[in-house]
């Protein structure tokens, strides 16, 4: 699938007013795409370039997607829920799943020749590959399930509807643009502001949203259908992580180490007053359940197959405190 591709073919990608999904539309128009996004009449514009085509639509509401899939060639569904907490689960559900299955659903419909879901490594065991998927039974936390959930819709359709899509599954990206910003970019923003005295023992996989992007481009061009492939980076302790932070800012690394359980009445507290205000909690129980494991992974895979390449994980870091500066977000 390598070659074949001709300038300005039209692509639809969803998500694009988001972190990841600007990056990829990013990597596509700079490749000579017609870029085309999907994005609901609320969400904000910021990270939408000008050059873009714009369709509204909403993954929840069928009715809306057929026309943002008209004269479609390919299509990057990179679009998600993707919040640890929610005072209405469901939500992640109707986003995450079935809106999903109605965008690949139409995709068929329309004649799209490809696609690339934009999975998550939260679909698959720590420590392991793409060999290694969870159930949603051993998936943690309403996030995860519903991506395992979605993984294996579109997985479905390949195998019974012919649907011609790729899954990557990227790790967690860090960089610029990251508008919400991210639970990762979060983590980013309170480090680089002096607000994180400490730390648990957990650790990520962390790439460039960047390269992350450009693994999509690579996977649609490379990639087999039906496959699955890691979008990584490099493994890192939080520990190191939040030095690195300090170091690009100036501050004093946080030394303490905080055992998981001494944080659980924390996450108790900030759960419910997130209840009632309805802004996601900085820390929840599942953020800690998952923090149990180490987030490591191996993304040989996409680097054999695809020639997927990432670059060293702290530029990513500098760029994503370069931009949250930039942006207000650190002062």
């Amino acid at each position: 699938m390598d070659e074949g591709f001709g300038a300005r073919d039209r692509v639809l990608v969803t998500g694009a007013s988001g972190f990841l999904g600007s990056a990829i539309a990013n990597v596509f128009r700079e490749a000579g795409f017609a870029v085309r996004i999907l994005a609901r009449a609320e969400s904000p514009r910021t990270n939408i370039s000008p050059q873009d085509e714009v369709a509204t639509g909403d993954l929840r509401h069928p009715a809306s997607l057929a026309p943002a899939l008209a004269g479609v060639r390919y299509l990057i569904h990179a679009a998600a829920d993707y919040r640890l907490w929610a005072r209405h689960p469901d939500e992640l559900v109707a986003t995450n799943v079935e809106g999903t299955r109605n965008l690949m659903r139409e995709a068929l419909r329309a004649g799209v020749e490809r696609v690339v879901y934009t999975s998550s490594v939260a679909t698959l065991t720590p420590g392991g590959n793409e060999s290694h998927p969870l159930t949603p039974e051993t998936a943690i936390g309403m996030y995860k399930r519903s991506k395992v959930l979605a993984e294996r819709a579109v997985e479905a359709m390949v195998a019974q509807d012919h649907l011609a899509a790729v899954i990557v599954n990227p790790s967690t990206p860090i960089g610029p643009r990251d508008v919400k910003p991210t639970p990762t970019g979060r983590v980013i923003v309170e480090a680089a502001s002096g607000r994180m005295p400490g730390f648990v023992d957990t650790g990520l996989n962390l790439a460039h949203v960047d390269d992350v992007a450009a693994g999509h481009l690579l996977a649609l061009r490379r990639g087999r259908v039906g496959e699955r492939y890691i979008l990584g980076g490099e493994n890192v302790l939080l520990s190191r992580m939040l030095a690195d932070i300090a170091e690009i800012v100036g501050r004093r690394p946080p030394s303490l180490r905080i055992p998981r359980l001494a944080v659980w009445p924390l996450a108790i507290g900030a759960e419910a007053l997130a209840r009632l205000t309805g802004r996601e909690p900085f820390v929840s129980r599942d953020a800690l359940r998952m923090a149990a494991y180490t987030m490591f992974f191996d993304d040989t895979k996409a680097r054999r197959e695809l020639g997927y390449v990432s670059r060293p994980y702290r530029e990513g870091l500098a760029d994503a405190v370069s931009w949250f500066r930039q942006a207000g977000y650190v002062r």
